[in-house]
């Protein structure tokens, strides 16, 4: 549920660099994240993702190969209102307008039918140690450790295997992943509000968290904090069981959108 004040949200993307949302402001308030990351201009398809912040494009997987996905390390171009990325094995555009101070994002993925796939708005977020994850419970949560081969502990949205994944908190050398099934989340610190909203008609929607309170990378650690709408339910599309990724239909298309919209607290 969306209370207090509406604030109108906007939102800055660079084609060139990925299709990189590289602001998302409401009410004066810059909500994505950044960090100095000279390799981000200079990537090319297949390189170690490079972490500089805002939000990525990440497609066909987040983890694996490639890293973070194909799409964020190339070129997008303009075709009317769309930008587009050419992938191998895929296409992807994306529309993002304004409908009266809300964000809305349309997507289209075209690829052979039975190509599965995961896609995540990787948004890393500036938040403060007090700020909270809402997300309407319960809703079933798999916790993912800093390793990537180590595979998941299933529970129960807020608290997974003595974890609270609702709540951020000052660093302590942690790094944690998870992702809930729930297509809808909201971030509150403070008195504003960030909620962010996925649609996609017969394919598996949920949340991804990245909670890094400087515990990643082992040998210059930082924190980040991600909160990222995903078409899937698993990091790694290779890994992934039946269920757990986007498939394209006959029709060899899949639609789907992100809503984003923000308040603030009286």
């Amino acid at each position: 549920m969306v209370t207090g004040t509406r604030l109108p949200v906007s939102v800055v993307t660079d084609p060139q660099l990925g299709g990189r949302w590289t602001s998302l402001t409401a009410g004066g308030r810059e909500w994505l994240w950044h960090r100095d990351e000279p390799r981000r201009a200079r990537v090319r398809p297949g390189d170690p993702f490079a972490d500089a912040g805002g939000l990525e494009e990440c497609v066909p997987t987040v983890r694996g190969l490639p890293d973070h996905g194909d799409a964020w390390a190339r070129r997008w171009h303009q075709d009317g209102d769309l930008h587009v990325v050419e992938c191998p094995g895929f296409r992807l555009a994306r529309r993002i307008r304004d409908d009266a101070g809300t964000v809305v994002a349309d997507y289209t993925l075209t690829a052979e039918p039975g190509h599965r796939f995961v896609w995540a708005a990787h948004a890393l977020l500036d938040l403060s140690p007090s700020a909270r994850i809402g997300i309407d419970g319960p809703a079933e949560a798999r916790l993912y450790a800093s390793d990537e081969d180590a595979g998941w502990v299933t529970g129960t949205w807020p608290r997974v295997d003595g974890i609270p994944l609702d709540r951020l908190g000052p660093d302590d050398g942690t790094a944690v992943g998870a992702v809930v099934l729930t297509p809808r989340v909201s971030v509150h610190d403070g008195a504003d509000t960030l909620h962010l909203s996925l649609e996609g008609d017969g394919q598996p929607l949920s949340v991804a968290l990245w909670r890094n309170l400087r515990g990643f990378p082992q040998d210059a650690p930082y924190r980040s904090v991600g909160v990222e709408p995903m078409l899937g339910r698993v990091f790694d599309r290779a890994t992934a069981d039946d269920g757990d990724t986007a498939v394209v239909p006959a029709a060899g298309q899949v639609t789907w959108r992100l809503t984003i919209t923000a308040t603030r607290r009286a």
